[in-house]
């Protein structure tokens, strides 16, 4: 099985990563891909609450660079779940669109999104484009709810 997990950078994408391995069996899980989308329109960095290096400067800060610090801390998860292979990929474009395209490009069987977080999942991943991927995907996905 080859499932692919979104993240926005939200703490929340981080849960539904965590709620994932809370249920699924990791010896049926092959393969997981850590994705990232960011908008080559975007006014605003990626919004990277996980963590990861901060630049000194922070006019500095690149798009790229904190998708991916985002992308290495949802994939350290799924890398200490005992999974054949976790790869990370930093894309470019609409959210929904790329989440979907990576789906059939690695023939995921699983997409796992967050949505409706309260907080940065909603200007990246909250309901429309979580519910873009689900009338788009070519799998079951896995749609995380914060607690309210």
């Amino acid at each position: 099985m080859h499932v692919l997990a979104a993240t926005d950078g939200s703490r929340q994408s981080l849960v539904a990563a965590r709620q994932l391995m809370s249920f699924a069996d990791a010896t049926k899980v092959d393969e997981v891909s850590v994705v990232a989308v960011i908008s080559p329109l975007a006014t605003v960095p990626f919004a990277n609450e996980l963590g990861g290096p901060k630049p000194a400067d922070p006019t500095s800060l690149s798009f790229r660079e904190e998708a991916a610090a985002a992308v290495g801390v949802v994939a350290a998860e799924f890398e200490g779940w005992g999974v054949a292979a976790v790869h990370r990929r930093v894309l470019s474009g609409s959210p929904a669109a790329e989440i979907v395209r990576a789906a059939e490009e690695v023939g995921a069987d699983l997409i796992v999104v967050a949505s409706g977080s309260g907080g940065l999942s909603d200007t990246i991943l909250l309901g429309s484009t979580a519910q873009r991927v689900q009338h788009s995907a070519p799998c079951p996905v896995l749609v995380s709810r914060a607690k309210q």
